[in-house]
C-alpha cells in the first residue's frame, strides 16, 4: 500500500515538473493554457484537429432514397451521433418513430411505431411527429415530441419516459408533468444534464434542469425580432439549438432568417441575419444547427438547401449549394433541399437529414475517408407496409380543390410555363403547378389526407401569393385558414400571429397538423384562381397526373412559329421564298418553337403551356432520316428543375405572360435544350453529320392528354 502511494506521488510530481518546465520553456504566454492543451502542444497527448474554414465538401447519400414507397424514412427530421458512431434519426410523418443506423449499416427501429402518446418499452411507446433529438452524457436520447407538445427520453435500455409536457399545447413553467410547451422542435443537452428546448410555437427558449423543473430562459410575449435581455428578447419560430464550449446557446431563428446567441449573462444577440430585401442571400430560413468542439457552427437552411459554416469569429460561408454552374444543368452534384437536422461525428463528418428528399446524407472533406463509419446502409427494398402522407398510387383520381370537387373546373395555367416578376424580368421562374379558376372568396378544400411536414408552412400573409404547403400538396393565392371576411376557419389549426397592437401579420400552422380530404383550407384571393402544387420527395410533379375528375382536353396544341438560332442566340434568317439555308459546318444551332396549348372550355385568348416537345428530321419527301423514325423528345414537363434560374435555359428571351408586362402571352421553347424528371441541360442541334441537301424539320408538340399539333409544324431547310 505504502509503496503504491509513493509511486503515485512520484508520478504526479514528475508530471507537475514537466508542466512547469514547459511553461518556462514555451514562454509566459502559456500561463493561461490548460495542462491538457500544454501537453497537446508538445505532442504528449492527441487533440482533435482544428476545424478548417477552407475545406471542399464531398457529399453522398448515406441512407434512404427519394421515393415515398421505397425509402427507410417517412419524414427524417433530425439526426444524432453517439460516441460509437451509431446514428439516430427522428422519423415523423406516418412512421412516428426513432430509427437507428448502426456502424455496420443496419437500419432498425429504435423506439415507437404508431402515432400516439405512450411511455414504456421502446416497441410499445408512441410518439407524434418527433423532431429534434440529442444525446446526453448517460446515453439517453432526448426527443422533442412536437405533436405531443412534450420532451421524451429513451434510455439505453430502451425505456421511453416523458421528461416534461402533458400532451396539450400551452405555456407554463414548473415541474415536468405540469409544464406545457407548444410544438417544441429543437433540443440540446449540456454536460450537466440540463436540457434546452426550442419551444417553437411559443417563440421561446426553455430549460429543463436535472431535477425536472422547467423554466423559461429567453423569449418575451409573442413573435418578433428583438435583441437584448433574455426576458424581453423576441424570436419567430425557433427550430434548432446548439451549445458551444463556452456554454453559449445558439438558436436557428427560422422565420427571422437569423442565427441568434444567448450568452451566459442572459443577453440575446444576433450573429447573422438575412434582410427581407436581399436578392441573393446566402442563408434563408435556418432550420438546424450544430457546434464543433472548437466553436464553429454548421447551419442547415431551407432557402436553397445549403449548409452554412460560421467560424468562431463570426465569418460565414456556404459549404454546399454555392458556386453552382446552372447553365449546364448541375445534375451530377447531390444536393440538399430541406436540411432539417445536422449531426457531427468524432471524425468531423456531418450527417444531415433531408426531410424533403427522405434521406440522410453525409458531408465530409473532399478526398478524406471517415474511419468512424464501417459500412453504409444498403439501399432499401420496396416496403409495402410504409404508410405515408404522400399521395397514394392506389387512388386513381383526386378531387378538385374547389367545389364541386368531383366535377370539372376551368384550368387557366399548367406546370412548366414561364413566369416573370413585377420588376421587369419576363423569365423569372417556372409556373410550378395547376391554376384552377374561381371567384374571389371561393373556399379552397384539401384534395388529400395529409400531415404538415414543415415548421413554417404558410407564407405571404394578405399578399397575392399567400399560400401554404401541407406535405405533397401546396395551395396558393388564397387567404390561408380564413374566409373571405377574414374569419378563422379553425382556431386550433390556424393560429394568427399578431403584433403588439393586435394586428395579425401571419398565419401559423403547427408541424404535425393533419388535414382530411374535403377540409376547408382558406378562400381564394384577388388572383381569382387557386394554384395547386404536387410534390414528391422534393420534386414538383405535374398535377395533371392527379387525374382530376371530368377534366377534358381534346384540343391540340398550336405552333405559331419555328426559328433557328446560331451559337450566339441570333436568329438565322432565310429568304422570303425557298428553304432556310443552314451550314453543315455549324454544330451548335438552336431550335426555338413558339407554341401553346388549350383545354376544352378555355376562352379563345387563353394560352397554356405544352407537356412535351421534340423534333424529327425528314427528307424532302417526308420520310424520316435514319435515327429519326420517331420524334426525338427533348422536353417533358413531368417534373420541374429545382432551380428557378433554369427557366432561362428552356425559354427564349421574348417569352412572357401579360400579367408580368408582356404584350401577349408567348412560350418560346428552346427545343434543342432538354428537360425531364426535374433535370434540365443545355443542348444543341448538330447538323454537321447530315449530307448536304434539302430536309424538313418537323416539330412534335403535345399536351398531357396526348393531343399532337399537326399544323405549322414543318420548317424546310437546305444544308450547304
Amino acid at each position: 500500500m505504502f509503496r503504491t502511494i509513493v509511486i503515485r506521488l512520484l508520478f504526479v510530481t514528475a508530471v507537475l515538473a514537466i508542466i512547469l518546465g514547459l511553461v518556462r520553456y514555451l514562454g509566459k504566454d502559456t500561463a493561461s493554457i490548460a495542462p491538457e492543451n500544454l501537453l497537446a502542444k508538445v505532442g504528449m497527448i492527441k487533440k482533435p484537429v482544428a476545424t478548417s474554414f477552407d475545406w471542399q465538401a464531398e457529399l453522398d447519400v448515406y441512407a434512404g432514397v427519394p421515393d415515398v414507397d421505397a425509402s427507410y424514412f417517412s419524414d427524417p427530421y433530425a439526426v444524432a451521433v453517439d460516441k460509437q458512431g451509431n446514428i439516430f434519426v427522428s422519423d415523423a410523418g406516418e412512421h412516428n418513430q426513432i430509427m437507428k443506423i448502426s456502424v455496420d449499416g443496419a437500419v432498425t427501429p429504435y423506439a415507437g411505431a404508431v402515432e400516439g402518446f405512450a411511455d414504456g418499452k421502446a416497441e410499445q411507446a408512441a410518439f407524434n411527429t418527433p423532431s429534434g433529438i440529442a444525446l446526453d452524457g448517460k446515453g439517453n436520447l432526448l426527443v422533442a415530441d412536437t405533436g405531443n407538445h412534450a420532451i421524451r427520453s429513451i434510455s439505453p435500455e430502451g425505456i421511453v419516459t416523458t421528461v416534461a409536457g402533458n400532451g396539450k399545447p400551452g405555456y407554463r413553467d414548473g415541474a415536468g408533468s405540469e409544464a406545457q410547451f407548444n410544438g417544441p422542435v429543437g433540443i440540446a443537452v449540456d454536460a450537466a444534464g440540463n436540457v434546452y428546448v426550442a419551444d417553437t410555437y411559443n417563440d421561446r427558449l426553455r430549460k429543463i434542469s436535472p431535477d425536472g423543473q422547467v423554466s423559461t430562459l429567453a423569449g418575451g410575449d409573442g413573435s418578433g425580432y428583438l435583441d437584448g435581455p433574455a426576458a424581453t428578447a423576441l424570436f419567430d419560430t425557433p427550430t434548432g439549438l446548439a451549445l458551444n464550449s463556452k456554454g453559449e446557446i445558439f438558436i436557428a431563428d427560422s422565420k427571422n432568417d437569423a442565427i441568434r446567441r444567448l450568452s451566459k449573462d442572459g443577453q440575446v444577440s444576433t450573429i447573422t441575419r438575412t434582410l427581407d430585401d436581399e436578392d441573393h442571400p446566402l442563408m434563408r430560413r435556418p432550420l438546424s444547427i450544430v457546434a464543433t468542439y472548437d466553436d464553429h457552427l454548421y447551419v442547415g437552411e431551407g432557402g436553397k438547401g445549403r449548409i452554412i459554416q460560421i467560424s468562431s469569429t463570426g465569418e460565414m460561408r456556404g459549404v454546399t449549394g454555392v458556386g453552382i454552374n446552372f447553365e449546364p444543368g448541375d445534375d451530377t452534384t447531390p444536393r440538399l433541399l430541406q436540411p432539417t437536422g445536422i449531426g457531427l461525428n468524432d471524425k468531423g463528418a456531418l450527417f444531415v437529414s433531408d426531410s424533403a428528399r427522405l434521406q440522410v446524407l453525409r458531408i465530409r472533406a473532399h478526398g478524406t475517408m471517415d474511419a468512424g463509419i464501417a459500412r453504409k446502409p444498403a439501399a432499401p427494398a420496396t416496403l409495402q407496409t410504409i404508410r405515408n402522407t404522400r399521395l397514394d398510387d392506389d387512388i386513381k383520381s383526386y378531387p378538385w380543390p374547389i367545389k364541386p370537387q368531383k366535377s370539372p373546373h376551368e384550368v387557366v395555367g399548367t406546370m412548366g410555363e414561364v413566369r416573370g416578376n413585377y420588376e421587369g424580368e419576363s423569365r423569372d421562374h417556372f409556373h410550378g403547378g395547376l391554376d384552377v379558376q374561381a371567384n374571389m372568396g371561393t373556399t379552397v378544400y384539401a384534395i388529400a389526407n395529409e400531415k404538415v411536414r414543415g415548421t413554417s408552412s404558410s407564407w405571404g400573409f394578405n399578399g397575392l401569393s399567400e399560400g401554404f404547403k401541407i406535405d405533397s400538396m401546396a395551395y396558393i393565392h388564397m387567404k390561408v385558414g380564413r374566409t373571405a371576411k377574414n374569419a378563422v376557419l379553425d382556431e386550433e389549426k390556424f393560429q394568427l400571429q399578431t403584433l403588439a397592437d393586435g394586428k395579425p401579420f401571419a398565419v401559423r400552422i403547427r408541424r404535425g397538423t393533419r388535414f382530411k380530404t374535403g377540409e376547408a383550407l382558406g378562400s381564394i384571393n384577388r388572383m381569382f384562381h387557386v394554384h395547386l402544387e404536387h410534390n414528391h420527395a422534393g420534386l414538383k410533379i405535374n398535377p395533371l397526373k392527379l387525374n382530376l375528375p371530368g377534366l377534358l382536353d381534346t384540343v391540340a396544341p398550336q405552333i405559331e412559329e419555328i426559328t433557328i438560332v446560331d451559337g450566339n442566340g441570333n436568329e438565322v434568317k432565310g429568304k422570303k421564298k425557298g428553304p432556310l439555308l443552314l451550314s453543315s459546318q455549324v454544330k451548335e444551332y438552336g431550335i426555338v418553337v413558339d407554341a401553346y396549348d388549350q383545354v376544352d372550355g378555355n376562352a379563345k385568348r387563353r394560352r397554356l403551356g405544352l407537356y412535351q416537345l421534340g423534333y424529327q428530321v425528314l427528307y424532302a419527301n417526308g420520310s424520316p432520316i435514319p435515327g429519326y423514325e420517331s420524334p426525338r423528345i427533348t422536353m417533358e414537363f413531368n417534373a420541374l428543375p429545382p432551380d428557378r434560374e433554369m427557366v432561362k435555359l428552356l425559354y427564349a428571351a421574348e417569352s412572357g405572360i401579360t400579367v408580368h408586362g408582356a404584350k401577349k402571352t408567348r412560350f418560346l421553347y428552346m427545343a434543342s435544350n432538354t428537360v425531364k424528371d426535374g433535370v434540365a441541360r443545355k443542348g444543341n442541334w448538330d447538323v454537321s453529320k447530315l449530307t448536304p441537301g434539302d430536309y424538313i424539320l418537323r416539330i412534335h408538340a403535345s399536351d398531357f392528354a396526348g393531343n399532337v399539333a399537326t399544323q405549322d409544324r414543318d420548317l424546310a431547310f437546305r444544308l450547304e
